[in-house]
């Protein structure tokens, strides 16, 4: 049989890259093997689910280039594909059940459940259901429940034995059916349990292999016996390790972005994203860690997939991210990133001339920043040249008091006065060597003088590409929708000017 796979997120929050991670493990193999890949809508929980969660996930999903075949907005064969639209199937599987006698009806009350838990954990017993309620007749329970007394329906696991099931990532598996207990399957608002939706959804979807968190296992049991009891055949599982935080407990807000969304917002490509989370607890050997999905998906077996739980590396992320920022293409990285110098005044509306002044100055940034978001903060010296705040810094103190700074900067300006403006290299490079001339400065003594002058930093990119970036932008007319940008020999001049009023 095809393999068949789903991913089944509650639309409860944003996508964590945890469970993106185990999306992303569901798509590699089904991709890989030519199988079939469901997304299906959890939504039972009536009080926190959102329609904006559920869109959230599903835009974080296209976003990361994972697709699925079927799905509550491309529809399919096995659907619907929300929980909430599926109410009356888990209605008719409990019955069969109760029928049969596999199930009971139970009365009890939170409070008594929570007494007999709070008992059982005093004694160092595993707290599960005390069966109180297991041999009421089934027409009894009718009539009390038609009598509108509120009642859940729980499924009877066997009194003794062992369940056990072999999972593809950690082997073999058993639970003694002591630690069980008779877990519900139907709350009193008809709602239907996790256990219980879970079972019946991937039984009819015909699904093959079930992917997901370790933190599942405990469930598995049940459902297997579920599966049993309703003469299904259970899928094969593969229960995937936990993504730590760099300290090793559960990945969390106290380790910084945790959701997609979040990453996204910081200006990760998804490439990289994707990339990365496919290396935490699996490799795809050859010694090869940068691949693109397809060749992620075409080498991915489940059975390679480590026990051990993975820790999320920002620090890896990052380097992974700075070899896409350099790979992909230009004008998209101008496009991804300009809504950051918007954010900064830098420029207004994506106009053609601001997309391609952006584009045009990336090569000044790709290289030294991990993230989207920092490259406006590598090229604000280009919109905001402050030569007094430039002065009151410590690292520009330090470049005026190398011998001749003052003179090397007091004849910039005189050499630009008048000057066409800088608009290549060599007409930087030949400005630069009249300065030279006037004061024998050369090498670091004149160009470090220079970059303060003209940029009012003391570091920064290469001056052959930001003087002409400088100009260019200067020449731009408003209607570009780039903030002004001040001239070479304007700034020259404001910074000797700065210069003059300040005592050695």
């Amino acid at each position: 049989m095809k393999m068949r796979l789903r991913f089944a997120p509650s639309p409860t929050g944003q996508l964590h890259v945890g469970n993106a991670r185990t999306a992303l493990f569901n798509w590699l193999l089904a991709r890989g093997q030519g199988g079939t890949l469901i997304l299906r809508i959890e939504d039972t929980d009536a009080v926190r689910s959102t329609a904006e969660s559920e869109q959230s996930i599903l835009d974080d999903l296209r976003w990361l280039g994972l697709g699925w075949d079927e799905g509550p907005d491309v529809g399919g064969l096995r659907g619907p594909y929300r929980q909430s639209e599926r109410l009356a199937l888990y209605a008719s599987h409990a019955e069969r059940l109760l029928a049969a006698g596999r199930a009971y009806c139970c009365f009890c009350s939170q409070e008594r459940l929570e007494t007999d838990r709070k008992k059982a954990l005093a004694q160092g017993r595993p707290p599960r259901y005390g069966g109180a309620c297991r041999n009421i007749p089934l027409a009894e329970a009718r009539a009390r429940v038609a009598a509108g007394e509120p009642a859940v329906v729980r499924f009877r696991v066997p009194d003794h034995g062992q369940v056990s099931f072999d999972d593809l990532v950690r082997g073999h598996v058993t639970f003694g059916m002591d630690v069980i207990g008779d877990p519900v399957l139907v709350r009193s608002d008809g709602r239907p349990s996790y256990n219980f939706a879970v079972v019946v959804d991937d039984a009819l979807m015909e699904i093959t292999h079930v992917v997901r968190g370790e933190d599942h296992i405990s469930n598995t049991p049940r459902q297997v016996l579920l599966y049993g009891a309703f003469g299904y055949t259970p899928p094969k599982f593969a229960h995937l390790a936990l993504v730590l935080g760099p300290d090793h407990t559960p990945l969390s807000k106290r380790h910084g972005a945790t959701s997609v969304r979040e990453f996204r917002e910081r200006g990760y490509l998804p490439e990289a994203l994707v990339n990365y989370l496919a290396l935490i607890g699996w490799s795809p050997g050859g010694g090869d860690e940068l691949l693109p999905i397809d060749e992620l998906a075409r080498r991915f077996t489940i059975e390679a997939v480590g026990k051990s739980a993975g820790v999320f590396d920002p620090d890896k992320l990052s380097w992974i991210n700075r070899h896409y920022l350099k790979a992909v293409d230009g004008a998209r990285i101008a496009e991804a990133s300009f809504r950051y110098f918007q954010a900064r005044g830098f420029v207004r509306g994506p106009t053609g001339e601001a997309l391609a002044f952006v584009g045009a100055l990336l090569p000044m940034a790709v290289g030294s920043v991990d993230r989207l978001e920092e490259i406006p903060d590598r090229l604000h010296f280009l919109f905001e040249f402050d030569p007094l705040a430039a002065l009151a810094r410590p690292d520009v103190s330090e470049v005026l008091r190398e011998p001749g700074a003052r003179e090397v900067m007091a004849a910039l300006a005189e050499a630009l006065a008048g000057q066409p403006r800088l608009a290549d290299r060599d007409r930087f490079r030949a400005a630069a060597a009249r300065v030279r001339e006037r004061t024998g400065r050369k090498g670091r003594a004149l160009f470090h003088p220079i970059r303060v002058a003209l940029t009012g930093e003391a570091g920064g990119p290469e001056l052959d590409l930001a003087v002409p970036a400088i100009e260019h932008g200067a020449e731009l007319p408003p209607s570009a929708g780039v903030a002004p940008i001040l001239g070479c020999r304007e700034r020259a001049k404001m910074f000797a000017g700065a210069l003059a009023e300040r005592p050695h």
